[in-house]
């Protein structure tokens, strides 16, 4: 759909006349009827108006020209998972997960966030694949991308060489991560996770299943 039929069918359906939805926006009802037969487009402040009255995102008001990914946990973003700031704008740069209030959730985003937000905390991501792809571990391809994980979620028990079972994660921490396919097409894939402080990478079979350590390694 085109950006004027968006328009109008979201006026549609708050049961709004054109004056309404103009003295609501503060703009003339000629101007909303130029919008609604693609004559002209909101400007971005009026925009904003509009994403916050209908609540939805900008990148909806405009017929959905960017497939959105949240740039913390890289999963694809729709109008009700899109982050919020504290004065109820969209931020469609993160999932509502990751990001809410105007506040990153994740303690991970918190530390970096404080010390040069989010161009020092990319410039920490690459880091942290290239130390890995250092790794040169056979069989696992080169990592081009991490994701924010939960703890609780990529936190596997291992049996050691003496039949303990450990774990290395804090259930209640997030880590960059990613899950990779092994090369030689294999059932098991490789896990990797990573914080300031190390490197671990595992390999299990499918939901987690039979997890086996590869490398654990302090930074």
């Amino acid at each position: 759909m085109e950006t004027k039929e968006i328009l109008l069918e979201l006026r549609i359906k708050k049961g709004l006349s054109q004056d309404e939805l103009a003295e609501k926006l503060f703009v003339t009802r000629q101007a909303v009827s130029r919008w609604e037969k693609g004559e002209t487009v909101p400007n971005t402040e009026t925009l904003k108006l509009l994403s916050n009255f209908y609540d939805v995102s900008i990148n909806t008001l405009l017929g959905t020209p960017r497939k959105l990914i949240c740039q913390c946990c890289g999963m694809a973003l729709e109008d009700e998972t899109i982050s919020k700031e504290a004065d109820g704008d969209f931020n469609e740069e993160y999932c509502k997960w990751c990001y809410a209030d105007g506040e990153f959730t994740s303690d991970f985003w918190k530390k970096y966030a404080y010390l040069g937000g989010k161009d020092k905390f990319n410039e920490f991501k690459i880091q942290i694949m290239d130390e890995f792809n250092a790794l040169n571990i056979e069989g696992m391809p080169k990592i081009e991308s991490l994701n924010m994980l939960a703890g609780g979620y990529v936190n596997l028990e291992y049996r050691l060489p003496n039949g303990k079972k450990v774990k290395f994660l804090d259930d209640k921490s997030s880590y960059l991560g990613n899950q990779l396919e092994c090369e030689f097409g294999e059932e098991r894939c490789f896990g990797i996770v990573a914080n300031m402080d190390f490197l671990l990478v595992c390999t299990y079979e499918e939901n987690g299943e039979n997890p086996e350590l590869v490398v654990y390694k302090k930074r």
